[in-house]
């Protein structure tokens, strides 16, 4: 019996792509975490908000339960797990609506939004809120997969799914990981001295 179909499939160089974004944001995430620039409230709603787009069921668990720890109600999860903006706050809608927009572009947003973003936040913060997202992003295209083969295993594959591309996705991803690292550590490096 086919399910329903995955919101966003994404390819193999996308897969790629984003660990190595993601690689290149996680000192943003862990700077934030120590000087608490960004409340941690607003980055799980950032990550909620990227992952209802993206639709990854193992990512969705795995926020709630985060949410759920950051003292979040049940109604407020399952509003931005379903996309409501019923609790969104007035000062953190821009930065909501980017995260839609990155995951809704597949981690290409537009030059005007980052610009909104920027002017709505400051450059450092969206430093922080652009980190948030991208890192959700590299877990929403690893996780997508897995989510997959997982209704798959359950009797339940989704209708626009193979199991090629669940396999797939998942045998790469330790590489990926792995070439990624060098390769976004590189990056950081011509990034400073130009």
């Amino acid at each position: 019996m086919l399910g329903k179909q995955l919101k966003k499939k994404y390819s193999m160089m996308q897969l790629y792509n984003a660990f190595v974004k993601g690689y290149l944001s996680l000192p943003e995430l862990s700077r934030n975490r120590r000087k608490k620039i960004v409340d941690q409230k607003f980055i799980e709603r950032l990550m909620l908000a990227t992952t209802e787009v993206n639709g990854c069921d193992v990512c969705s668990y795995a926020h709630t339960q985060m949410a759920l720890k950051e003292g979040f109600s049940k109604e407020e999860i399952h509003s931005f797990l379903s996309g409501s903006g019923a609790f969104v706050k007035e000062e953190e809608a821009i930065g909501i609506l980017y995260a839609q927009h990155v995951a809704d572009t597949m981690g290409k947003p537009d030059r005007e939004t980052d610009i909104r973003l920027i002017r709505e936040y400051g450059e450092n913060d969206s430093e922080i809120i652009k980190a948030a997202i991208t890192v959700m992003m590299m877990g929403n295209i690893s996780g997508i997969p897995l989510s997959a083969f997982i209704k798959r295993l359950k009797g339940n594959p989704y209708e626009n799914s193979t199991l090629l591309y669940e396999v797939s996705m998942l045998l790469v991803q330790p590489i990926f990981m792995v070439a990624a690292l060098p390769d976004a550590l590189i990056r950081k490096v011509l990034r400073t001295i130009t």
